[in-house]
């Protein structure tokens, strides 16, 4: 069976209601376990022994919390290690304009240090998925799961290529 990690740091709870709306469309796939954890839950081997992790931050001055940050910091000691896996990057934001962009980015760019393929959206949120404040209308319920649904799906696909 293929295992999603959805990691998230939340402290008004808005982050924590975007990771279990999108872990419940990463379920939804076939053949997809998923496992949701708060960051500071999170070790190094939780990483490793995922196929596909997403990870999750409020938006704090246009970057990723200090929690984070400090999760990808301490993975130097894994470096290579992760490179193949499925990575995705989501965050909750004030409003607007307000640096949900570059949160998605210093998450993504951290991914691809590491070596991960990144799942990106050609039709809209193309660097990950961003929603201002709490998930709470169903247009962005479906959002969140929608992304769910469609990481599960290509890491479904990218797990499944055997390697050389």
């Amino acid at each position: 069976m293929v295992s999603v990690l959805v990691i998230y740091d939340s402290k008004t709870g808005n982050t924590e209601k975007a990771a279990f709306l999108i872990a419940e469309g990463v379920s939804s796939v076939k053949g997809v376990n998923c496992v949701v954890k708060k960051v500071d839950k999170t070790d190094l081997d939780d990483l490793l022994g995922a196929d596909g992790i997403m990870i999750g931050s409020p938006t704090y001055y246009g970057g990723m919390s200090a929690k984070v940050k400090d999760l990808i910091d301490r993975s130097v000691v894994i470096h290579g290690k992760l490179e193949g896996k499925v990575g995705a990057a989501f965050t909750t934001s004030g409003g607007t304009a307000t640096g949900a962009e570059t949160t998605l980015l210093s998450i993504v760019k951290a991914m691809l240090i590491h070596g991960m393929i990144i799942k990106g959206n050609p039709r809209d949120k193309h660097y990950g998925l961003a929603v201002v404040e709490a998930p709470e209308s169903e247009e962005d319920k479906k959002l969140c799961r929608e992304f769910g649904r469609s990481f599960a799906d290509l890491t479904l696909k990218i797990s499944r290529i055997p390697s050389q």
